[in-house]
């Protein structure tokens, strides 16, 4: 293993252990947010955040009953870690992102479902896209630049932590 991916997978190592160190303590401090999604509180610079398995657990929860597309759990500007919901998505009512400065880690919790990556956009849609389907347990990393979205799914709950891309 070169350098560079030892670097890339420590720092993945250190973003996923931020999920599991994360507090519940910010969830008395919730903000509105754009509708269908909720910020539940700023990442701290100078002490360890911590969610326990049933403080997540609720929050998965509260995604699914509340309708919650985004629950930012930690808002830290250039980066953030969220549950990111989806439900009864069609070929029709996708859309598609592109972060043009920062990376975007998903790590499937619930579900599945069949997401469109890269392609042109022609119009207000996007041809020559590579399609492929996760599930469970599924660790998608998704470069900056590159557009991305979930085409179709009845159901698909997952971790979605996004940091700069500092080489660009």
């Amino acid at each position: 293993m070169n350098r560079s991916m030892k670097v890339r997978k420590a720092a993945l190592h250190g973003v996923l252990g931020a999920i599991a160190l994360a507090s519940i303590t910010a969830l008395a401090q919730d903000r509105p947010a754009r509708p269908g999604r909720v910020i539940l509180d700023e990442a701290p610079l100078d002490k360890v955040v911590r969610y326990s398995h049933s403080d997540v657990t609720a929050l998965f929860r509260r995604a699914y009953n509340e309708h919650l597309g985004v629950v930012r759990m930690l808002e830290g500007g250039e980066f953030n870690v969220n549950i990111r919901h989806f439900q009864d998505v069609t070929p029709e009512s996708f859309s598609m992102l592109t972060h043009p400065d920062t990376i975007d880690v998903w790590v499937v919790q619930e579900g599945t479902g069949t997401i469109a990556i890269g392609g042109e956009r022609v119009g207000d849609r996007y041809v020559g896209t590579e399609e492929f389907t996760v599930g469970v347990g599924d660790l998608v990393f998704i470069p900056a630049g590159i557009p991305h979205g979930v085409k179709e799914s009845k159901l698909l709950t997952f971790f979605n932590i996004r940091f700069p891309e500092h080489r660009n």
